[in-house]
């Protein structure tokens, strides 16, 4: 069909547009990554604040920052500035702002080598708290000189690790839990909603969690601070002290302020007296990039992040589940790095106590297709449990931190009874049905015995057919050696690797090394490292509409859960990933939320 004169003219018009908009888009990019680049004077102090949450990984977008939106601090993103300031001349220190932690021992433990290993370079490091536990003080131990203000408090007294049980709750509301346990003994996850106290397995697991990382804490404060591992240990016993007394005895160097602290660096760093020290924010510095430090090039792999409670569909983060890993989100992060030539490996981080049984082996099986192109290494971080150590299982290479929470390798079903709830409001209800099995999952009734018969049946499937072949394959165990240490059993990483579970102990960037070698790449070379998938340009997650009317119907239930305790939060995303189970979806999940303070 023939085009008019004026439709010609409006598709050269309109293709002259696109191409503007697209240079313009380039163009500020560029502009944004130039004017971002802040000047770092010699002999400058790089200052890192660490406190918060830090997820795994968040996107760094110039243009963001450019528009004036506020990017919040990764946990990878802290590693590549301890990276960074190691090999740049113009860093003469870091000093370590760390303010109330809510990351986990294993992610902790990683921190902690990467201040050591930077230095390794020969620069000081020194850490401010203006008050310390157990985790800010660990971490700040790494640090050559610890410092609080004369106010200060270290509460080094001692870990405890806390249960928490609703069905004193659920009874009064007239709510029963109907579940089915592949290991009842160590999967305890139900417990929470069946039980009132810690059942024996429970509380054996989380006794030996609790001698591990204490032994770890008091050998590595004890090396840290060159006292014996039995003074550590009483001096826990006497915590918590005020600063003056922890400077007494030996916890920390001084009790000082803030601008005191800069004194010390200026002596440290050779500075005049009356010189004022040079700093660089570490919200700054992170407009630094690598490549320009001889970092971050040479060949490329891929890195996948999968942080969060495992569900079926996208990956996403939301007030009630927090960050999700969706089983579409990584197959096709998978799919595409195995397809792409240019990477020679694939690392996968990851950080879930599992969810979904079915979401879970849809992303077993396109690692195990990827395997076939490129080495596939996992980097566990805080947890990699359940479903997080079936999606890992596979990997040609394990890598684990001593604190990480791994295994429990069991599994789960179960529904809600409802029906004292029900007559508690005077609700009745009645159904019509078609099939023996047509209401196995009705609301107000237990399973009869030929229900739960199926369900067993399902759930047999699931842990014997499918979780445990794959372990044994995986690591190269039998089948009864993985149902021995599996049972819904959760062991620490050195546990882990001490039963065959984990090969080797380090972080994200003891993964990559272990790739590249696999790949056959140079060890002394660095790697370009690629996050798949790719995150969204700016301009369109900022007009992504869909993104925000999800964010609008979500504002009442954030707003509600922020005034909850955070105990009470945690009760609400695990009853939300069971609500799942009503669809007759098997759960892999850590049998509960392990918080050790």
């Amino acid at each position: 069909m023939a085009i008019s004169k004026t439709s010609k003219w409006l598709l050269i018009l309109g293709g002259i547009a696109l191409v503007v908009i697209v240079a313009v888009v380039v163009g500020a990019f560029f502009i944004a990554r130039s004017l971002n680049e802040p000047t770092v004077p010699n002999n400058s102090v790089l200052v890192l604040s660490v406190s918060g949450s830090l997820p795994d990984y968040t996107p760094e977008e110039p243009l963001a920052k450019a528009f004036g939106i506020r990017q919040r601090q990764s946990f990878t993103g802290l590693m590549t500035q301890l990276r960074k300031a190691k090999v740049d001349d113009r860093i003469g220190a870091v000093l370590l702002d760390i303010d109330m932690l809510e990351i986990g021992w294993g992610k902790t433990e990683e921190l902690r080598d990467a201040i050591k290993e930077f230095k390794t370079s020969g620069k000081p490091v020194y850490a401010w708290m203006e008050m310390g536990t157990n985790k800010e003080y660990y971490l700040a131990t790494a640090a050559d000189k610890i410092f609080l203000p004369p106010s200060g408090d270290l509460y080094v007294n001692g870990f405890a690790a806390e249960a928490m049980f609703y069905k004193g709750s659920l009874d009064k509301l007239g709510i029963e839990a109907d579940v089915i346990q592949i290991g009842p003994k160590y999967k305890n996850a139900p417990d929470e909603y069946t039980k009132k106290e810690m059942g024996d397995g429970q509380r054996e697991v989380i006794n030996a969690i609790l001698d591990e990382y204490f032994g770890r804490y008091t050998a590595g404060v004890a090396e840290a601070r060159k006292k014996s591992v039995d003074d550590v240990k009483n001096l826990i016993d006497g915590a918590p002290y005020n600063a003056n007394q922890a400077k007494s005895l030996g916890l920390i160097d001084d009790a000082v302020y803030r601008e005191q602290v800069d004194d010390e660096l200026k002596a440290k760093l050779g500075y005049k007296k009356d010189a004022k020290l040079r700093t660089v924010k570490g919200g700054e510095y992170r407009d630094v990039p690598s490549d320009s430090l001889g970092l971050n090039n040479g060949e490329k792999v891929a890195v996948i992040f999968a942080s969060g409670a495992i569900m079926s569909g996208r990956s996403g983060n939301g007030p009630l589940n927090g960050e999700t890993v969706g089983s579409d989100t990584v197959i096709d992060a998978f799919n595409d790095a195995a397809e792409d030539k240019s990477i020679k490996a694939i690392v996968l981080r990851v950080d879930s106590p599992g969810g979904s049984a079915l979401a879970s082996d849809l992303m077993w099986h396109a690692i195990e297709k990827a395997k076939e192109k490129k080495p596939v290494v996992v980097s566990m971080g805080d947890v990699a449990a359940s479903g997080g150590y079936y999606i890992s299982c596979n990997a040609n290479k394990i890598i684990a931190e001593p604190e990480t929470i791994t295994g429990s390798i069991g599994m789960f079903m179960g529904k809600p009874v409802v029906k004292g709830f029900y007559d508690w409001l005077g609700v009745s209800n009645e159904y019509v049905m078609r099939g023996k099995n047509a209401g196995i999952f009705r609301e107000t009734e237990h399973w009869t015995p030929e229900e739960r018969a199926k369900m067993v049946e399902q759930s047999n499937a699931v842990y014997f057919d499918n979780f445990v072949p794959k372990v044994a394959k995986g690591r190269n165990l039998s089948p009864d050696t993985v149902n021995s240490i599996g049972q819904g059993r959760v062991w620490t990483g050195t546990q882990g690797k001490a039963n065959g579970l984990v090969d080797d102990f380090g972080g994200l960037e003891k993964a990559i090394s272990v790739a590249k070698e696999l790949a056959g790449l140079p060890a002394d070379k660095d790697v370009r490292r690629v996050v798949f998938p790719a995150p969204k340009p700016f301009f369109e997650t900022f007009l992504d509409t869909e993104d925000s009317s999800v964010t609008a119907s979500e504002k009442a239930q954030a707003a509600l859960l922020d005034g909850m305790p955070s105990d009470v939060r945690r009760a609400f995303r695990y009853a939300s990933l069971l609500d799942h189970m009503q669809r007759g979806e098997a759960m892999l999940l850590l049998p509960y939320e392990l918080e050790i303070k």
